[in-house]
């Protein structure tokens, strides 16, 4: 199910949101800015955008009077807190600070910009997101300021200085519409509030600006989720939520799940109960009997009498099954450009999606606040990783996304208990190579994300440090970065910036896909996304923060867009990711003796191709003619030094997976 993300115009919106939230206004002229701007003297990468570096760097290096960001806001309180998607009124009083706010300065209100809330407007009554001010201070007078941003609102201060107490009341959604709320659900809303407190174009955050929370919908999906494989005599999980038609995880009611068609190799009970109290998650454990493939079809009887039904991912029962760990590495939330609260992030990821691995990598700078600005929420970034971290059973990883319009967006990952925020407009770690410097030696890895194009577009003249930078995102809610040919292509794609051109270099990573989730997701960014979402596939010995970095490390990944598919190859009986040694290839073809390369593919749809690319192309496909499951083995032609390989298994539902190359020595 697709819920009309346009990722075209998010991106445009967080573009406004850092330029609305970094406060740098009109210190100087339009000419000045534009003679000073490095980012307009020099010659700019395609697919860069250092003219957004260029402003942050501008607004960090602005002074800041003590008037600025000061005063407070109250808002009225809601009769009650509003559902995804509904129409609201609002109104806040905000009263000045100390200093007031001079003739001239400003007081800025901001609306998010992300995920459907009505964008602010002073003209029309009839249409969401009508917005009014006023004051009854005499000899004030108020009017709007320009704002390309259309969900942040200009009020000018004109006539005298606005003093110490005398107030502004905001009213947004104060016509006959109201405004609409955010799409998703999520706890700690901020309508955030600046003031320009003497006039010269320079704005600071009212920190504690007000909050709402947004509930979900009534439940509309069922999913149900279990274990990539497992051996037989093991117990698994079997996971269970009730979700609104969002996505959202739906308060607790006494639904009952039941098993229509209970499939050998997993003894299920007829039925199981949803706690209320649990939040509309259920997990139900279940012995493993016999080797197979497993699907879990279910229902669930809701109270009002609906029912809603799903069937699970697959679970590959075997003997010598190895461990494949479902993960998603990258994600936001409200405390940078996303969707919900840090915890409620975790909680999902582990009770909901059912991750093995999750981490929240929430940008450095880039939001409001700065998160590079908030020490206090980096440490409880780091506290809830570590609480939320059960060996064995749900693996959570320390991160952050280092933001850099420059060179492009790369998430930096820690596997000990804390590591620093590196800043991507801090002097010391502005450049890959800085950034890679400052974690050489430490259990850490970067990755690089919506490399082919998206926001911004990756600069691979820089090579990714083979020790930090093993892997690759391939594919997440902005799409596919892996070709020209992909399944659902990244937006404002860069011709020779795809990670296929890359490995052409003769650059070695494995691939992954992650979600790169805004609306409070994790494990589930493919249902809010046209251009699909991502995961991971990791071939870990356990799950361990170890063992998972150490898998990464060997590139023992594959990645999917959204849907659980399991994939397992190998090559002459090497493991995807290897490097291969041509004398041994060389030796086995004097023996007379092929190749062999072997796939299997099990999906959660019918699969319409197998596809074994060979350097730039497509070298061999196999029809799957709509099967689920599919065991393929090829003769590979022959191979040179520099050479890779690696496999793409595509569903007629646009669901694929890619195997991490094997790399020819």
């Amino acid at each position: 199910m697709l819920l009309g993300f346009a990722p075209r115009s998010a991106a445009a919106r967080r573009l406004l949101t850092a330029l609305g939230a970094a406060a740098l206004l009109a210190a100087c002229s339009r000419e000045e800015r534009a003679a000073s701007d490095p980012a307009r003297t020099q010659e700019r990468r395609p697919g860069s955008q250092p003219q957004v570096t260029a402003s942050l760097q501008r607004d960090l290096a602005a002074e800041r009077s003590r008037a600025d960001g000061a005063g407070r806001v109250a808002m009225d309180p809601l009769p009650a807190p509003p559902r995804i998607r509904e129409l609201q009124r609002f109104r806040f009083v905000y009263e000045a600070g100390p200093l007031g706010i001079a003739e001239g300065g400003a007081l800025f209100f901001q609306a998010s910009p992300f995920f459907g809330w009505s964008k602010i407007q002073t003209s029309a009554p009839d249409i969401a997101g009508y917005t009014t001010f006023r004051t009854t201070a005499a000899g004030v007078t108020l009017e709007e300021g320009r704002a390309d941003n259309p969900y942040l609102l200009p009020i000018v201060v004109r006539g005298r200085a606005l003093r110490e107490g005398e107030q502004i009341e905001v009213v947004y959604g104060a016509g006959s519409r109201g405004a609409q709320v955010d799409r998703f659900a999520e706890r700690g809303e901020r309508f955030w509030f600046h003031v320009d407190g003497d006039g010269d174009g320079v704005r600071g955050t009212i920190a504690d600006s007000p909050s709402i929370d947004v509930l979900p919908g009534p439940p509309g999906m069922l999913v149900l989720h279990l274990p990539a494989t497992a051996r037989p005599g093991e117990t698994v999980a079997l996971t269970a939520a009730l979700l609104d038609d969002a996505g959202d995880r739906t308060p607790g009611e006494a639904a009952t799940l039941r098993f229509a068609e209970r499939p050998a190799g997993v003894a299920l009970p007829e039925s199981a109960a949803f706690d209320p109290a649990a939040g509309g998650a259920l997990r139900v454990e279940a012995p493993v009997t016999e080797p197979g493939v497993v699907r879990v079809r279910g229902s669930a009887q809701l109270a009002d009498g609906r029912t809603l039904e799903a069937e699970s991912n697959p679970m590959l029962v075997r003997a010598d099954a190895p461990t494949i760990l479902w993960a998603d590495l990258h994600g936001h939330t409200n405390w940078s450009d996303g969707t919900g609260h840090p915890e409620d992030y975790l909680r999902y990821a582990r009770d909901v999606a059912a991750l093995d691995v999750a981490a929240l990598t929430d940008h450095d700078h880039w939001g409001t606040p700065f998160f590079d600005a908030s020490p206090e929420r980096w440490k409880q970034t780091q506290e809830l990783t570590e609480r939320y971290y059960a060996p064995g059973r749900f693996v959570t990883v320390l991160g952050f996304e280092w933001t850099n319009w420059t060179y492009g967006h790369r998430h930096v990952l820690y596997f000990d208990r804390s590591g620093d925020l590196l800043s991507s407009v801090d002097a010391e770690t502005e450049t890959p190579q800085a950034l890679w410097e400052s974690l050489r030696g430490r259990e850490a890895m970067t990755i690089a994300h919506h490399s082919a194009g998206g926001p911004v577009a990756i600069d691979w003249s820089i090579p990714p440090d083979p020790v930090l930078e093993p892997v690759t995102e391939i594919a997440s809610a902005h799409g596919s970065s892996e070709a020209p040919d992909t399944q659902y292509p990244i937006y404002d794609a860069i011709p020779g910036n795809w990670v296929r051109d890359q490995l052409a270099k003769h650059y070695v990573f494995g691939f992954v896909g992650s979600g790169d989730g805004h609306d409070g997701h994790p494990g589930l960014a493919h249902l809010g996304s046209p251009y699909g979402g991502g995961l991971a596939g990791i071939i870990a010995e356990s799950r361990t923060r170890e063992a998972v970095l150490e898998a990464l490390r060997a590139r023992r990944t594959f990645a999917t867009n959204g849907p659980r598919m399991l994939l397992r190859v190998s090559l002459g009986g090497r493991r995807m990711g290897e490097a291969a040694s041509l004398a041994d290839l060389a030796a086995a073809a004097a023996a007379h003796a092929d190749v062999e390369l072997v796939v299997q593919v099990v999906g959660t749809a019918p699969i319409a191709k197998v596809d074994v690319v060979h350097n730039r192309s497509v070298a061999q496909s196999y029809d799957a003619e709509g099967r689920r499951e599919v065991m393929v083995r090829w003769a590979v032609p022959p191979l040179d030094t520099g050479d890779f390989v690696y496999v793409r298994a595509v569903q007629q539902d646009g669901g694929a997976a890619w195997s991490s190359p094997w790399f020819i020595e």
